[in-house]
């Protein structure tokens, strides 16, 4: 019999290392984190000056705490951990489609979708640290472990994208096959030796949708946000008045924006698998009632979104954006409310955006309400709205 002439491929068996990688990411699965992927603990020097730029440049102005000394310890892992060995990068996937906000005549605002369920800062240190217990099990060793959810700590975009989970997107998320940016980040800092994996080689190409459907323009570059331009930041870290000019840019959205991953197409093709815990437990967690959100006491607040994301922005700003998402959906008939709120809320500040408001539905109604806010409104920057709104309101 004559021999094959086809070249025989022979696999060398896996080493332990990488049969422990592969039961690491077995286990993670098991535990509720959708993906993960390894990559070594070594530092990040080619991320540091990118960040000290962005600083620079302002595009991370209000967020004061993240200073250039911070910018330099995050992209050290070694600032963590004495002699960390590798880094697990680990997401929780949470789209779903929830057939969009109801058409029930309520005037409604949007909630970011990461922020419906439990909050994430609480859900993936849950599972990491079960899943710490877990490898500690199976290797039968006791592991040092850092966990590390969105905490500036670490660069977590920057692990994920070379640990090899995904790709940075032109809108600066990562995007994971299958799932696109609907991925929550986490990281494991372990003093135990997986083998690494390999970054993807994929980029978003010549696609900008991104850039062209962001509401306000905060994308100004490919990669490149300017945060007090992002509604994210505008309308959760924002603490004071939000900027006039942003105002009507903001549509609907109270808490987040989700414009530039909805845009996205590798996003757009996400696998429809949303993990329990990050869906909305009420239509208020996902489509609040503006009304609501703007006569809700200290006590429903906490009641209502305690345990969730949307707890970060404190009642004073959730009603200081549903004034001013009032403001662009409503329509006359929201005048007296808005009023009401004008020359009744307890919050300055909601007094202000609440006047933005009338004057922007403008009208009748409107202009009464405004007349006699002038009269009586005793906070500076509140009356100067109610002066502002005056002036636009027809």
């Amino acid at each position: 019999m004559r021999a094959s002439s086809s070249p025989l491929f022979l696999h060398p068996p896996p080493t332990a290392r990488q049969r422990l990688t592969r039961q690491v990411k077995q286990l993670a699965r098991e535990h509720g984190l959708t993906v993960s992927a390894v990559t070594s603990a070594a530092a990040f020097p080619e991320v540091l000056p990118i960040l000290l730029e962005r600083i620079a440049a302002g595009h991370l102005a209000g967020l004061d705490w993240f200073t250039p000394e911070r910018a330099a310890a995050s992209c050290d892992p070694r600032t963590l951990m004495d002699a960390p060995l590798s880094i697990l990068s680990v997401g929780i996937a949470y789209w779903g489609d929830d057939g969009g906000k109801p058409d029930d005549g309520v005037p409604r605002g949007r909630i970011s979708r990461y922020a419906r369920g439990v909050d994430y800062h609480d859900l993936l240190p849950r599972r990491m640290r079960a899943l710490h217990a877990a490898i500690e099990e199976l290797t039968g060793a006791a592991i040092d472990c850092r966990f590390l959810t969105d905490h500036a700590r670490i660069v977590d975009r920057a692990v994920a994208a070379r640990a090899g989970l995904g790709w940075y997107g032109k809108h600066s998320c990562i995007i994971v096959p299958g799932h696109g940016s609907w991925v929550m980040l986490g990281e494991m800092l372990m003093n135990l030796d997986l083998e690494p994996d390999e970054p993807l080689a994929h980029d978003c190409g010549r696609c900008h949708i991104c850039l062209d459907r962001c509401p306000t323009g905060a994308i100004v570059a490919p990669y490149t946000i300017h945060a007090p331009s992002c509604l994210s930041f505008q309308t959760i870290e924002q603490r004071g008045a939000i900027p006039r000019a942003i105002r009507p840019r903001m549509g609907d959205w109270v808490f987040g924006c989700d414009v530039c991953q909805e845009v996205c197409p590798y996003t757009k093709a996400a696998a429809k698998a949303p993990d329990p815990e990050f869906l909305p437990p009420s239509i208020e967690h996902a489509y609040p009632a503006l009304h609501g959100l703007l006569a809700m006491s200290n006590r429903t607040f906490r009641a209502r979104y305690r345990g969730t994301a949307i707890a970060r922005a404190r009642r004073s700003g959730l009603a200081r954006n549903a004034a001013v998402a009032l403001g662009n959906i409503g329509t006359e008939e929201d005048a007296p409310f808005l009023g009401s709120v004008v020359l009744g809320h307890d919050l300055a500040l909601v007094r202000g955006h609440a006047a933005w408001a009338l004057g922007r539905i403008g009208g009748r109604q409107a202009r009464r309400f405004l007349d006699l806010a002038r009269r009586r409104e005793r906070d500076p920057e509140a009356r100067a709205e109610v002066e502002q709104a005056l002036e636009v309101a027809a």
